[in-house]
């Protein structure tokens, strides 16, 4: 059985989309910029932030990425963003179907639990916070904690040693290329969700470990380790991928 269950936010354990998109516009409006399509902006989160201001910016601008990374401009989008996304920040996201009641069933098994995110710690909390999901982990680890952030391994290797698991009893739990990325980079095996923020690209192209239909499965597979069993019926070869 797995000991240690690291846990993406955004896209995984809460549909945020809504939240970023409404602040994104925000900060464009405040710039005299027309707003963008929450269904492109979905496209856009997974690398934090800063990388997701940067996209809105040049799609709305018409300057290019490259431009604005080189540029100092940044900074004032990311003032901006801060200043929205601490009102917006939990008003219009929503925790997915099964998550609540299937990190409780973890916890009651024992298994320890902790969040893996490239968003800035003060929004990670905030989320968690809002959502009443900050009780079940531990550490959340951000994309500023840490010198390194997804898809490096660094993130998984300092919960490693805060838990004292070794990596063959891990697991880390997403929705996107980014995630399974850091789960070989880490050398864990990563599940990934069929929802979620993958740039628009369906996440099985990536070669997951494993994909489940929610997070159901997650508690099923935990308990059927526990007893040595494997019960739960499989489902089609559409949703399950094994490496």
């Amino acid at each position: 059985m797995y000991e240690l269950i690291l846990f993406d936010l955004d896209g995984t354990l809460v549909d945020t989309a809504g939240d970023i998109c409404d602040t994104a516009n925000d900060v464009l409006l405040e710039l005299g910029l027309a707003a963008v399509d929450e269904a492109l902006a979905r496209t856009w989160i997974g690398q934090g932030s800063r990388e997701l201001m940067i996209r809105a910016y040049a799609h709305a601008s018409g300057l290019s990425e490259t431009a604005l990374r080189a540029g100092s401009g940044v900074d004032c989008l990311m003032d901006l963003f801060t200043r929205f996304h601490a009102q917006r920040c939990g008003k219009r996201s929503t925790v997915y179907p099964q998550v609540r009641e299937s990190l409780a069933a973890l916890r009651d098994i024992g298994v320890r639990m902790a969040v893996l995110t490239n968003r800035e710690m003060r929004f990670a909390r905030l989320v968690l916070e809002r959502h009443e999901l900050q009780d079940y982990f531990d550490p959340v680890i951000a994309g500023d904690t840490l010198p390194a952030k997804k898809p490096d391994a660094l993130p998984v290797e300092y919960c490693l040693r805060e838990h004292g698991v070794d990596r063959n009893k891990a697991l880390l739990i997403g929705d996107s290329a980014v995630d399974i990325a850091t789960g070989r980079n880490a050398g864990i095996r990563c599940w990934v969700v069929p929802y979620g923020y993958n740039g628009g690209r369906a996440v099985i192209e990536d070669a997951p470990d494993r994909m489940i239909a929610d997070f159901s499965w997650i508690v099923a597979a935990m308990r059927d380790s526990q007893c040595g069993l494997s019960n739960r019926p499989k489902p089609s070869k559409e949703l399950l991928s094994w490496r």
